[in-house]
């Protein structure tokens, strides 16, 4: 089965572009490729498959075998392997409502829905940043889903490992807590990562996110990833992140990102209350593995 490695700020996934390939058992797959000392290493595994309502659709698998909804990374490497091996023809050009323009737009199927990216493309043609409208933001507890009357759920308490902290919940198509912070040295993210993701109040687990806020525009953040651990990035966390600053009167709507392997831009629009978030994704290498 041949396969390609790739990242969005050191989240790293390996694709199988399953326009070729046929995976029977992705989940399983996913926990032995995903292994940094007998397999690959990887976050996670990425199927690109062919639809019929997209130009490809994604299916994402976490470390330990876990199907998950969305993955924010996860899709801008998508997209740049769909154009640079030519499996769709891509669209036309793609606008962030009063900001930034982008060469082509391709539409991608996921379990959040169909999304639209736009892809800049270089000089030498290829793909160097890509924006995603990740969608709208969904706040209502029921739905992110949060065992909490509390709708939204801003500055909630909760307590794990003996600490009693304060999150902001958002769904991006997957569940997010986010807890503001002054000292991110201070967090024990192996200790308190884990007691988020399994706590009761969270049925379907919960990705965990501790941030620093620097200013309106900017943020600094750490990860633990419901079903990977700690990760350098999360993309769909980072929104989550912006959307819960706004929430909180933290940050502006417009922000920069700052995490573990890199910078995403990121700027909840008013105009259709969907949040675009903008990053590099890179090419590391194919390889073929045994079947």
């Amino acid at each position: 089965m041949r396969f390609t490695k790739m990242h969005g700020l050191g989240n790293d996934y390996i694709y199988v572009n399953c326009f070729n390939e046929k995976v029977a058992d992705p989940s399983s797959l996913a926990v032995e490729i995903s292994n940094r000392h007998f397999g690959v290493g990887s976050d996670g595994l990425i199927l690109i498959c062919p639809s019929d309502i997209a130009d490809a659709r994604m299916r994402m698998f976490n470390s330990d075998g876990s199907e998950a909804q969305m993955c924010g990374n996860g899709i801008r490497c998508l997209a740049k392997y769909v154009y640079t091996h030519g499996l769709a023809e891509p669209g036309g050009p793609f606008s962030v409502p009063g900001k930034e323009t982008f060469d082509s737009s391709l539409r991608i199927e996921t379990q959040r829905g169909i999304l639209t990216l736009g892809l800049a493309i270089g000089d030498n043609g290829t793909v160097d940043r890509v924006c995603v409208n990740m969608g709208q933001p969904i706040l209502a507890g029921a739905q992110i889903p949060v065992a909490l009357t509390s709708d939204p759920v801003v500055n909630e308490p909760i307590e794990a490992t003996g600490v009693e902290l304060f999150m902001t919940c958002v769904s991006m198509g997957n569940p997010h807590a986010v807890f503001f912070v002054d000292d991110l040295s201070l967090v024990d993210l192996e200790g308190l990562g884990p007691a988020v993701e399994h706590h009761e109040l969270f049925p379907e687990r919960v990705n965990a996110h501790f941030v620093k806020v620097a200013g309106p525009n900017e943020f600094t953040m750490i990860t633990w990833e419901r079903g990977s651990g700690i990760t350098l990035a999360c993309g769909t966390g980072a929104c989550a992140c912006c959307v819960a600053g706004v929430l909180t009167g933290r940050t502006e709507a417009n922000t920069l990102a700052h995490l573990p392997g890199g910078d995403l831009e990121l700027y909840w629009c008013p105009e259709d209350n969907c949040v675009y978030m903008t990053g590099p994704a890179t090419e590391v290498f194919s390889g073929d593995w045994p079947e």
